[in-house]
């Protein structure tokens, strides 16, 4: 397919919408009950404005920074999203090979249709893996040694889905892995001829993490049993020391939406939070998440690396989450619309449009240093201090499959604060101190 003349992220949202099954393009465009969180994560952004620079030498810019210690070509790590592999055959390997190549991490979802192993046969490089804490504690030990052995580099818990929320398009479309065979379902299906002779030619199309894996899970009707009753309601603080105990690599935590849940994640020894609503995909009425952005890195950001998910279609929110504190992004519907359009082709896409609207509003904002950006690009700051903590040294890139425990290395890099006020750049702070290494409790 010729993408030469899409220009945005909507562009690459028609084609999908196009070529995807209604129930997985709908899966992905859609949100809880009315959806009123959901619309508000992309409105907010329009909300914030920014300063316009002239006369300002703007050669060699650069957007390089780490997440967790990791280098990374931009602020941008695509996001966990489950059912990935029915928006494209073998989703999940075409948007890991194309952020690969682009510098950027891949988080794949405990939900993939790929499987973690899948995942790692086709890539080269460590991706990143995100894990949904089931009941069965056994299976969810399971999953993180199976990430341990394919190289995954960061684990990601997600701390929103304790419980799912109703999502009225999933209902009324019969959401299921592979699709159900109703007479809407075959109708809808006959005019995706592309996707269903894709689907044809793998055997990738079901919980590829699942199915197998778990005793009495061999088929559609079992899975679906088992995973309605597996999302676990108990889990709290003292999981996360659990899954600490199973994981000795980076850890994230995503779903933190609230200045007091931040201030507990920040002591609960993790690397780094992610600021998000679950795509308003859980609590319908929830904040948009980059209005939860700033009074969280006030609260935090000294003391944890701060990322923003939710909401972002473009290069310039990118640049905004940067400028109210963010030390990066988790895109989801971003890439999974260039996925839906064209495969690894619209993932890299859809990264190629990020990056370029993310450069060149730096540039007109006069910045050349994606660090350099903060509140003082703003017009109207907030009042919030954009406390920082200054990243992570990069780990030395390392082959698989013992990528996961290299990045220890990046625990005893220096870690000093500065706080970033909004009439002015901060200043280099003197002289650097390098603390105490990390109390081994907090990696693992």
């Amino acid at each position: 397919m010729n993408l030469d003349k899409v220009t945005d992220i909507h562009d690459l949202q028609k084609i999908a919408r196009r070529r995807v099954p209604r129930m997985f393009y709908d899966y992905a465009d859609s949100g809880a009950w009315s959806e009123s969180t959901y619309r508000d994560n992309t409105d907010a952004f329009s909300r914030i404005k920014l300063r316009q620079r002239v006369a300002r030498n703007i050669d060699n810019r650069s957007l390089a920074t780490t997440m967790v210690g990791q280098e990374v070509s931009m602020p941008v790590a695509l996001a966990p999203v489950g059912f990935t592999g029915m928006q494209h055959p073998d989703g999940e390997i075409h948007a890991a090979r194309a952020a690969e190549k682009f510098g950027v991490p891949f988080t794949l979802s405990t939900m993939s249709i790929c499987s973690i192993e899948a995942v790692a046969a086709a890539t080269s490089k460590p991706f990143w893996f995100q894990l949904y804490v089931m009941r069965d504690r056994g299976f969810a030990a399971d999953l993180i040694a199976r990430a341990k052995a394919a190289g995954c580099s960061a684990l990601v818990l997600t701390l929103d889905l304790q419980i799912l929320a109703q999502r009225h398009k999933d209902i009324k479309n019969g959401l299921s892995a592979p699709p159900k065979p109703t007479l809407a379902n075959l109708v809808n299906l006959a005019f995706k001829p592309a996707w269903c002779l894709g689907m044809l030619q793998t055997q990738n199309r079901s919980f590829g993490n699942i199915v197998g894996h778990v005793k009495g899970v061999e088929d559609m009707s079992s899975l679906s049993d088992w995973t309605n009753s597996q999302f676990d309601p108990t889990l709290d603080w003292e999981s996360v020391e659990w899954i600490k105990k199973h994981w000795d690599g980076p850890l994230i935590l995503k779903g933190v939406n609230d200045v007091e849940d931040a201030r507990i994640a920040a002591g609960a020894g993790a690397d780094a939070i992610v600021v998000s609503n679950h795509g308003g995909r859980q609590l319908d009425g929830a904040a948009a998440s980059i209005d939860m952005l700033a009074p969280i890195v006030d609260a935090v950001g000294d003391k944890i690396e701060v990322h923003l998910d939710s909401g972002i279609r473009s290069g310039q929110d990118i640049f905004k989450a940067v400028a109210l504190g963010a030390q990066s992004t988790f895109v989801g519907r971003a890439f999974i619309y260039g996925l839906g359009a064209a495969g690894e082709a619209g993932v890299a896409k859809a990264l190629q449009l990020l990056r370029k609207e993310l450069d060149i509003t730096m540039a007109l904002a006069g910045e050349t240093d994606i660090a350099n950006v903060g509140h003082h690009n703003l017009l109207t700051p907030p009042a919030t201090a954009r406390k920082v903590m200054k990243a992570k040294a990069p780990a030395k890139p390392v082959a698989k499959p013992k990528a996961a425990a290299k990045p220890k290395a990046a625990a005893a890099a220096a870690k000093t604060t500065t706080k970033r006020g909004s009439a002015a750049k901060p200043k280099a702070p003197a002289k650097a101190k390098t603390p105490a290494k990390r109390k081994p409790a907090a990696k693992g």
